[in-house]
């Protein structure tokens, strides 16, 4: 799910003067190419979303919670009978960040309701990553202790995923996003989530200079 303030995904002959530029180009469906005003930017569509997504769960977090969906559907999620009782005792604190789960069964678990913002999910996928986020933080510890980590594999698990195409304005709308969002340089892993060449840098690479 891609949102950005009001405007900001409208294409316009102003918008390369934003710091990250106006979207030019997806390549490799996984690329977004933005010319700005001295330059070019690229950034990597996951990796960027994976951080607006996690800034703004926190932010939730900070305000009372994580808006849930529920699901029409609830699904069943196979896993360990060690993994299934480690998610299982969390449960009232995974509720807190918009996951609701209940037991089904030996190693099984009913997702009913999901983190709004992640849209559309692998739940088993989701449940795989928290479970062993939970089973490195151990009995002892809340979970607020680990709430990065737990954050972070939600993040990744709803964001914009490499080999997608994206429209103009969807890519317009995630460069206003991340300019509006703090530590949008660095992905949840501290990879960086854009590169930015100067035209001064790129005449140079070609002998111009």
């Amino acid at each position: 799910m891609l949102t950005a303030p009001p405007h900001a995904g409208e294409q316009n002959e102003d918008s390369q003067y934003f710091p990250l530029g106006a979207a030019r180009a997806q390549i490799h469906e996984t690329y977004i190419v933005a010319q700005t005003e001295d330059g070019i930017v690229i950034v990597d569509q996951h990796a960027a979303h994976e951080r607006l997504v996690y800034e703004r769960m926190k932010q939730m977090l900070a305000n009372g919670g994580v808006r849930r969906q529920g699901l029409l559907i609830p699904e069943v999620v196979e896993l360990d009978a060690s993994e299934a009782e480690a998610l299982l005792a969390r449960s009232e604190e995974l509720a807190q960040l918009g996951l609701v789960i209940e037991p089904f069964g030996a190693g099984a678990i009913l997702v009913r309701e999901t983190p709004a913002l992640l849209g559309h999910i692998d739940a088993a996928g989701l449940l795989k990553d928290l479970a062993d986020d939970i089973t490195e933080l151990g009995e002892a510890h809340a979970l607020k202790e680990r709430l990065e980590d737990v954050c972070s594999s939600m993040a990744c698990r709803g964001s914009v995923r490499a080999g997608r195409r994206l429209t103009g304005e969807e890519m317009n709308a995630l460069l206003r996003s991340m300019e509006a969002t703090p530590f949008s340089g660095q992905c949840n892993h501290g990879r960086p989530t854009y590169v930015e060449l100067k035209l001064a840098d790129i005449e140079k690479l070609f002998g111009r200079r």
